[in-house]
């Protein structure tokens, strides 16, 4: 299998090298996220992918697990249908190590200390940025694994969409905008609801008369209400913006159900205070709130953040980056039986970062400090060095060092635990990580190009409730290595993006796999267009066998390939349809033990968007 895909995208590469200039070509994308400043991809020194609304709209995705898993280095896991809990790993690294944010602002919940996922409608978002690798020197905390910004969508006039598919899946969305350079505005709210399927099966029990196990063959539904909304004027050579994004969900399961709000927005005020001065002055809100009825709990986070940050053009080849950031953090956990609560702390976090970015000829380089002080841990000091050089116009190479950090969650230091089990510790030291990555990107013509990236990852202290009943302690270490490599091609009517990734990533301590990480991934997506009003395309996702957690052990998940097909067809400028068949060959895999998957399904939609 593996063989046979990378032979494929080298004799695509091999049979395409001579294309035309005429036909359509692929085009650098601007990208924010990397060193907190426009940049297009292909001048960043890190590697960094972007989403954008119309590949989303080309792929039909329902939730994000079926979009990012098409990503170099991203792995998902949800423990059953639409809605059940989703942990994301970029590049081998814990959900809770990857900086996650939507419009600028921390999403992070501060009783995981990961995003939900499965709590994101596909329909709210504009685009996705990707950096991989640490980012801590620009970012601070949790970006050990790197970065994913989230940018609510822009709508331009109005937009209605309505669809239906396999498990009672119903979904709609309406909205509209309108934008007149950077003045504008766009809302837009949605609904979705899933009968689903039993989110497990009996493999989740340690043999038949095991009296803890929570097996049920009911299905488990999911309910959303969204609601996005940004708007933004310009004053002078200042532009004010808002924006605001809120989901709310219920999520059945085996058990009973949970009540989930994500919540977050921000005011910018952005713009030149000078001829190569130009500052963003950002305040940020982010919530959330988790409430299962069936465990009498009900988790709070909320968050507060202001941020000055400013660029200076120091002269046609060097520019620099620096701000300050103060975030107020809150964490809550109360028992609903009693109405007592079980904790609540507060604290705040000041940081000061700057970076330095440097072009000179075929010499590229980047340097950034950060130091963040805690009011629970103190200090924390990162740094990162990058260096690119450019062979010829069409071949470049780059390399980076940094460290990471991540502080602890409210519930790592302060929950109680349970009758004294799995506690926090207010002793508890950041988890810290040091990282190198080496990039190559070659570019022989405009229609086609290739990325290899090879990257190390060590990070130590890595928080773990082995501590005496459990209590949660500093004690674990990780050890990962990966190499990644991905080829674009767009050749006339036909698009292709293939992606492999090898990833061996361990305990330190006992140099066993880390779970649910398979050594090998490949993914595949190739797509025509014909004439102006259809288009159809496949995805093909391989991952290979990784362990997980079964019995008072551990077991061997299976490897698995998933064939999708995905299409569009434009009725007339205002209407269109879309559809997708999701696990054509109705594999039976599993993404976690005792966890159902979607089997073979499908999904239709009709867009109605006025042309303009």
């Amino acid at each position: 299998m593996l063989r046979r895909s990378m032979l494929f995208i080298a004799l695509s590469g091999a049979l395409c090298a001579n294309a035309s200039a005429d036909e359509e070509q692929l085009q650098p994308t601007v990208q924010v996220t990397a060193s907190r400043v426009a940049e297009t991809v292909d001048s960043a020194l890190a590697d960094v992918s972007v989403i954008t609304r119309e590949d989303i709209d080309a792929s039909v995705a329902r939730d994000a697990i079926d979009l990012l898993r098409l990503e170099a280095g991203v792995d998902l896991y949800r423990t059953g249908g639409a809605g059940q809990q989703t942990s994301l790993f970029l590049r081998g690294t814990n959900s809770n190590q990857v900086l996650v944010l939507i419009d600028g602002v921390r999403v992070s919940s501060q009783n995981t200390g990961a995003f939900a996922f499965e709590q994101l409608p596909l329909d709210t978002v504009e685009r996705i940025e990707i950096v991989r690798g640490p980012r801590a020197s620009y970012w601070g905390s949790d970006a050990i694994g790197g970065v994913i910004q989230i940018f609510t969508r822009k709508l331009e006039g109005p937009r209605v969409a309505l669809g239906y598919g396999s498990y009672g899946d119903a979904d709609g969305s309406a909205g509209i905008g309108h934008w007149n350079g950077t003045d504008g505005y766009s809302v837009q709210v949605g609904a979705r609801h899933v009968g689903g399927f039993s989110a497990t099966n009996r493999r989740i029990c340690n043999g038949p008369d095991d009296p803890f196990c929570i097996f049920n063959p009911d299905d488990d539904s999911y309910r959303n209400k969204n609601f996005t909304g940004r708007a933004a004027h310009a004053f002078g050579s200042q532009v004010l913006s808002a924006s605001l994004y809120r989901s709310q969900a219920e999520v059945q399961f085996d058990q009973g159900y949970s009540d989930v709000i994500e919540q977050s927005g921000g005011v910018n005020l952005e713009g030149a205070l000078g001829e190569n001065w130009n500052h963003r002055l950002a305040f940020g809100n982010s919530r959330e709130d988790l409430e299962t009825p069936a465990f009498t709990t009900l988790h709070r986070t909320r968050r507060n953040s202001l941020l000055w940050q400013n660029e200076f053009r120091l002269d046609e080849h060097q520019r620099l980056v620096a701000g300050v950031d103060f975030v107020r953090e809150k964490g809550e956990t109360r028992d609903t039986f009693s109405g007592t609560t079980v904790y609540e702390r507060e604290r705040d976090n000041r940081a000061a970062f700057g970076g330095w970015r440097g072009d000179f000829g075929a010499l590229d380089t980047e340097i950034a400090l950060r130091h963040d002080d805690n009011g629970d841990f103190g200090g924390a000091t990162t740094g990162s060095l990058a260096l690119g050089w450019r062979f010829s116009p069409l071949l470049r190479a780059y390399a980076n060092v940094g460290r990471g950090f991540r502080a602890p969650t409210m519930n790592e230091l302060f929950h109680p635990g349970y009758g004294g089990y799995f506690a926090g510790n207010p002793d508890l030291d950041p988890e810290r990580s040091r990282s190198a990555e080496v990039g190559v990107e070659f570019a022989p013509d405009a229609n086609q190009r290739f990325k290899a990236n090879l990257y190390t990852a060590r990070v130590k202290d890595l928080i773990s409730f082995t501590g005496p009943q459990n209590r949660a302690e500093n004690i674990a270490k990780a050890e990962i290595d990966g190499a990644e490599f991905e080829y674009q091609l767009k050749l006339d009517a036909w698009s292709l993006r293939a992606n492999y990734t090898w990833m061996d990533a361990r305990n330190g301590d006992t140099d066993q796999p880390l779970l649910r990480r398979p050594k090998q991934k490949v993914t595949g997506v190739i797509e025509r267009s014909f004439g102006e009003r259809w288009r159809a395309g496949a995805e093909i996702v391989y991952a290979g066998r990784r362990d997980d957690v079964g019995g008072s052990g551990t077991v061997d998940l299976a490897s698995y390939t998933l064939l999708n097909l995905r299409a569009g067809f434009t009725l007339s400028p205002d209407w269109s349809l879309a559809a997708r068949v999701e696990n054509l060959t109705d594999r039976d895999y599993e993404l976690v033990r005792g966890y159902n998957t979607t089997g073979r399904s499908g999904f239709l939609e009709v867009i109605w968007q006025p042309s303009r």
